[in-house]
């Protein structure tokens, strides 16, 4: 898609800077920008629009942007860039475990900014490469189907009879993670390596991020995330996919 195409939703409680952003993202070819000043607004607006991408502010007027990042990600996968005046480790952290695809500090250069959301929009909403279409994964008696990103696994009734197979979804850095260690499968993938896939950035900050995502990919592919077999942990290194 083109950057016209995508939707982008600027949700701050200022409006100089809601109006600043907006002028300069229609400036450089997004054309689609809506606004939001408070959570409720930005609800109504987030089933009415549905926009591609979401620039959040941290601290809102009638709460605060993880509860509002929280909620959303229960009806979309839609990507979320957080922006805050909060620079404090911690609250990157804890935005970025929560799911959020990249934490800026205000002030920052507009620029900067658009460069960021085009990465995000490029990595979420990539056009997957026809060599993808139909390609399988077999993990046990897991498979993952990389042209649709969908887990397919047995499972066990009570008495070891068959049940129908469970379908699970994988969410965008799911995908990034497995298919990087798919492409070296039997080879570690060192922390730094699947960080750039997922984030297109080394290793700075996002390590406690990626264990979270590494443990809920596991409990979409291995039978026991708890003893994994097939997503193995290689300590001080990294990870690999047997």
């Amino acid at each position: 898609m083109e950057l016209y195409a995508y939707k982008i939703m600027i949700v701050d409680d200022e409006p100089a800077l809601r109006k600043m952003v907006s002028d300069f993202l229609k400036k450089e070819g997004f054309c689609q920008v809506v606004t939001a000043g408070s959570c409720r607004e930005a609800r109504q607006i987030f089933y009415q629009e549905h926009p591609h991408l979401i620039l959040m502010d941290v601290m809102l007027p009638d709460g605060d942007g993880f509860m509002l990042l929280r909620e959303l990600h229960e009806e979309s996968e839609v990507p979320v860039i957080f922006l805050s005046a909060r620079d404090e480790d911690e609250n990157r952290l804890r935005g970025l475990g929560m799911g959020a695809d990249d934490y800026i500090t205000k002030p920052f250069l507009p620029r900067e900014l658009s460069l960021r959301i085009a990465v995000v929009l490029k990595r979420v909403y990539r056009v997957r490469d026809a060599a993808d279409a139909g390609k399988v994964i077999m993990l046990g008696d897991c498979q993952v189907d990389l042209g649709s990103g969908v887990v397919h696994r047995q499972r066990q009734q009570d008495g070891g009879e068959s049940a129908p197979p469970m379908e699970v979804t994988l969410t965008a850095k799911e995908y990034a993670i497995l298919e990087k260690l798919a492409a070296n499968r039997g080879q570690i993938v060192t922390i730094d390596a699947l960080c750039e896939a997922v984030w297109q950035d080394g290793n700075y900050g996002y390590e406690n991020t990626l264990i979270v995502h590494i443990r809920r990919l596991r409990e979409k592919i291995e039978q026991d995330a708890s003893h994994p077999k097939h997503l193995q942990t290689v300590r001080g290194l990294g990870y690999k996919l047997v």
